[in-house]
């Protein structure tokens, strides 16, 4: 999977770095000093990049723990980020990632203990639930056999006592999940949609029935589960399709214990949308009729509220009373 690895300098000697070359012992390696001489150079066309992305091993300075934007996260409770990964395995024609960098490689940053330190300082300032998001710049779990993100930090959020994660993934890469004791505040947060969807915008994902199965598994091992149905895609036939598929989704899932649902449109800040559909110039997603406004590109405001609120509806009367939060970022 992984044919070339770049490694900065100062971490070249660091533990997950070795155990990570013990993976891929036949990529070639190259050093450099910081890899934004790599991610962020001029002149990278994302789209072919995609084919074979290289691995990118860093350590993150600066900023490492972000406050979420509005719109994003869970309502009434402080949200912030922080992205151990940049980019993602998976190629959703839809993702905001192709938009916001220059590179399709993957960076891993290994300092894991550094983010933990700036969480454990975060959540010392309140006394309140802080809740942190993974899986922003990238899918939580998808490189989970490399990283082994979840085996650093769900023990350390369990010795956090206000402090929550959520894990959003399309993969069902949840072997780590399984061999240990589900955490009280560690919510695994699955993206879904119909399959249709999925066979047209998500390429290289799981199948639908392959994520509802890794969900079902961890159900019932004991973790926290949440619905993430977002991006919805409106189409002629939205309707049938989301029917179908709600009912598909809450067949043989223990609703009543689910964490929370959250439903959000597609939508695209204007400062990625044309630079993605410049790389995909045949995409139709980009090409229907779409609404410039507020600094997102998305649906026409009365058919995106439509949307929103039959689905709403739907998911509300199966859901059995769990909480159902818009997103709009």
């Amino acid at each position: 999977m992984i044919e070339t690895i770049y490694i900065e300098h100062a971490i070249r000697e660091h533990p997950r770095v070795a155990s990570i070359r013990a993976r891929f012992p036949n990529a070639r390696v190259i050093s450099c000093e910081h890899y934004g001489e790599v991610f962020n150079r001029g002149g990278q066309n994302f789209r072919l990049q995609k084919q074979r992305p290289a691995l990118l091993l860093a350590r993150k300075i600066g900023r490492r723990v972000l406050p979420v934007p509005d719109g994003y996260g869970l309502d009434g409770a402080e949200g912030y980020y922080f992205s151990h990964m940049l980019n993602c395995l998976y190629d959703c024609r839809y993702c905001f990632l192709q938009g916001m960098f220059r590179s399709a490689h993957y960076v891993l940053f290994v300092n894991y203990e550094d983010f933990l330190d700036d969480i454990s300082a975060q959540c010392a300032r309140s006394n309140e639930a802080q809740w942190f998001f993974s899986g922003y710049d990238c899918d939580s779990l998808a490189l989970e056999p490399v990283s082994r993100f979840t085996e650093t930090f769900i023990p350390a959020f369990a010795q956090i006592d206000n402090a929550w994660l959520e894990l959003r993934t399309k993969s069902t890469q949840i072997r780590s999940l399984l061999d240990c004791t589900p955490a009280p505040r560690v919510v695994c947060a699955f993206s879904l949609n119909p399959q249709t969807v999925i066979d047209r915008l998500e390429h290289r994902t799981p199948s639908l029935a392959a994520r509802l199965n890794a969900l079902r598994k961890l159900q019932r091992h004991g973790w926290h589960i949440a619905l993430r149905f977002d991006p919805l895609i409106l189409e002629d036939d939205f309707r049938t399709q989301y029917a179908t598929f709600f009912r598909t989704v809450f067949e043989g899932i223990e609703g009543a214990s689910l964490h929370s649902i959250t439903l959000g449109n597609f939508r695209l800040p204007r400062s990625h949308f044309q630079r993605m559909a410049n790389l995909y110039p045949d995409e139709r997603l980009f090409a229907q009729n779409l609404d410039d406004g507020d600094g997102q590109i998305a649906y026409p405001h009365a058919s995106a509220e439509g949307m929103l609120a039959w689905c709403e509806e739907q998911v509300t009367a199966l859901a059995d009373g769990v909480p159902i939060y818009i997103q709009s970022t």
